[in-house]
């Protein structure tokens, strides 16, 4: 099974969020049943299950971010000779002059709107363990698109 990784910075953001999840969110939607209930008739009774579908969602979320914080590797941004989680490789596409910038992350975090990829992408596959220099190609709805590691940071 493959590894799952994830940043400092995203460990913080995990942490702080389930922190305000158990104490602040569980609060507000307990109330909101004991309110839900005081109304009575809970058979047809929006507001109490409305409130019942929010409590199963919150607690789904706790459990997707407690197993996050479980399972996965806390990687730190770091500089090396090889592409790696936590490398940011700095990417020219073939036929295009502009280049590119993406910080190899884990699945849990990866958004490609601010440059990140996760390790399991079709590029994130292709570039890991390769060099400054190296040419990689990457299967994308289009076809195949060839990308030349220009720098790794």
């Amino acid at each position: 099974m493959a590894k799952d990784y994830i940043t400092e910075e995203k460990k913080g953001e995990l942490e702080k969020e389930l922190k305000e999840l158990k104490t602040v969110k569980r609060k507000e939607i307990l109330e909101s049943i004991e309110f839900a209930k005081s109304l009575g008739d809970l058979s047809e009774n929006a507001e109490y299950q409305q409130a019942r579908e929010s409590q199963a969602k919150l607690e789904d979320r706790i459990r997707q971010i407690e197993h996050i914080l479980k399972v996965s590797t806390v990687v730190a941004k770091h500089h090396s000779d090889v592409v790696e989680v936590g490398s940011t490789a700095v990417v020219q596409k073939e036929g295009v002059k502009e280049t590119k910038k993406y910080q190899i992350v884990g699945s849990a975090e990866a958004d490609t709107a601010r440059g990140k990829i996760s390790n399991r992408s079709p590029l994130g596959k292709a570039m890991m363990g390769k060099k400054e220099g190296d040419t990689v190609s990457c299967q994308a709805p289009s076809g195949i698109i060839k990308y030349k590691i220009i720098d790794i940071e």
